[in-house]
């Protein structure tokens, strides 16, 4: 017995051979923990599905910021001469009303009379100059000019459609309250101001792009590329919500909508020197081709590591695409409150006043014959149409088409407010204060805050 115990305990004494047996012949079950793997699974069919999502987004945007910006060009000219033509005729028909124009005439009449003083302001500044001494610095001081230009884009963009719209409601507020502004030719000459320094410092940026582009090393082209990647490590470890994650959306459609119109610009400027040799285009291509790919994948890889970290759906860019669409259907009501380039100025911060200054100073349209004018003219109706079908469609499938008329209730009701008798100075301070923040709060995040919060 004595024996037998001891060949027992031998036998239960750890060793290499035991170890290795228990090692080779150890089991788990996935299943005791399915939760954690079907989340995690999903996060992997999230990340797949972020790239189709996200280009959904950035095509309807873009072409959100196509017919914003082609509408300078063909309706709003028209809109003016509309504006202008009524206000020659009140001397001969009268007023027939309280106002000498609609409010919407007014801003297009400012609108006109920005883009006329502002291109002709850009006349006086000088491109083959100003291309000539960009292209005598260094690689590193052009690499830091252009970020600099970047951040002041930014900047001028977030400030611009403030400086327009205190424009525009300074030029049409009711006469009757009490005046709490500068007046209107002090913000006229602000926003002209503002428009032609804005269209400046895109142009600095155009040629930088183009001194980048013909430079016989593409060491500058390949730190300007560089430079995107460096926004994957400054956002995807950050804390994003839908809302925020909504307003870094709109500003990459409409960085990739301006360095694609940078881009048109520097091809036209090139093929222009070469006597429109194809030949020369076909150098330029696979390097514009370089930087729309690593603009496309700087977004890709970015926007999957942001909802991965922050437990977001695919699916929220489809809600994005709806307020979008909201918004772009809203301002074709009858009681909108604003104009629709200016609606989308608001939203993704791309102004096509500066951007519109410049291409036509840059290539002068309306010189041409007058078959370009119809075909241009064409194109942006069809835009228009298109884009205004699938925003319809965008808003049925998300189930907003009960706001569009909540929106123009609640417009109506605030057009005759009945005041309580009962009601303090301080409680109306109070009402108003309350009111301005909620407008505030739209005006940010549209419907967005409502739809998606």
């Amino acid at each position: 017995e004595s024996i037998g115990h001891m060949d027992s305990d031998d036998s239960d004494e750890p060793s290499l051979l035991r170890f290795m047996c228990a090692e080779l012949t150890r089991g788990y079950f996935l299943e005791h923990n399915g939760a954690k793997y079907t989340e995690r699974r999903e996060r992997v069919y999230t990340c797949m599905r972020i790239p189709r999502e996200l280009e959904r987004l950035m095509i309807f945007g873009i072409f959100l910021c196509l017919d914003a910006f082609l509408y300078v060009f063909t309706l709003l000219p028209l809109r003016t001469l509309l504006a202008f033509l009524r206000l020659l005729t009140i001397p001969c028909c009268g007023l027939g009303g309280s106002r000498f124009l609609q409010p919407a005439q007014v801003c297009d009449l400012l609108k006109g009379l920005i883009m006329v003083l502002c291109y002709s302001m850009m006349h006086y500044v000088d491109y083959a100059m100003m291309y000539h001494l960009i292209r005598g610095q260094s690689v590193i001081k052009l690499y830091i000019i252009y970020n600099m230009l970047e951040v002041a884009d930014r900047l001028f963009s977030s400030f611009g459609q403030d400086i327009l719209d205190a424009l525009y409601w300074t030029a049409t507020e009711p006469k009757s309250r009490k005046r709490a502004h500068i007046g209107v030719i002090p913000h006229f000459f602000m926003a002209v101001f503002y428009v032609f320094l804005h269209a400046i410092l895109i142009m600095v940026q155009a040629s930088t792009l183009n001194v980048a582009f013909n430079s016989h090393n593409k060491s500058l082209l390949t730190i300007m590329m560089s430079n995107n990647f460096v926004e994957i490590k400054g956002s995807v470890f950050k804390k994003f919500e839908k809302n925020n994650l909504f307003q870094m959306s709109n500003s990459d459609i409409k960085e990739r909508f301006t360095n694609y119109v940078l881009l048109l610009i520097v091809c036209l400027r090139n093929m222009e020197q070469f006597s429109w040799n194809t030949d020369h285009l076909l150098v330029l291509l696979p390097d514009v081709v370089m930087v729309i790919t690593s603009e496309v994948m700087v977004d890709v890889v970015k926007h999957a590591f942001i909802t991965k970290f922050n437990d977001i759906t695919a699916d929220v860019y489809s809600e994005y695409k709806a307020s979008l669409a909201f918004e772009l259907v809203s301002s074709r009501q009858q009681n909108a409150y604003t104009d629709y380039s200016d609606s989308v100025a608001r939203r993704m911060g791309f102004i096509p006043l500066p951007l519109a200054v410049l291409v036509r100073r840059y290539f002068h349209l309306f010189s041409y014959s007058g078959y370009y004018c119809t075909y241009l003219f064409g194109f942006i109706l069809l835009n228009s149409i298109v884009i205004l079908g699938k925003s319809c469609r965008y808003v049925k499938e998300a189930n907003m088409e009960g706001k569009l008329f909540k929106r123009q209730t609640a417009q109506t009701s605030k057009q005759t407010p009945k005041k309580s008798s009962s009601e303090t100075p301080q409680s109306t301070e109070l009402k108003h204060r309350a009111t301005n923040k909620d407008l505030l709060e739209i005006d940010r995040f549209t419907i967005c805050g409502n739809r998606i919060g």
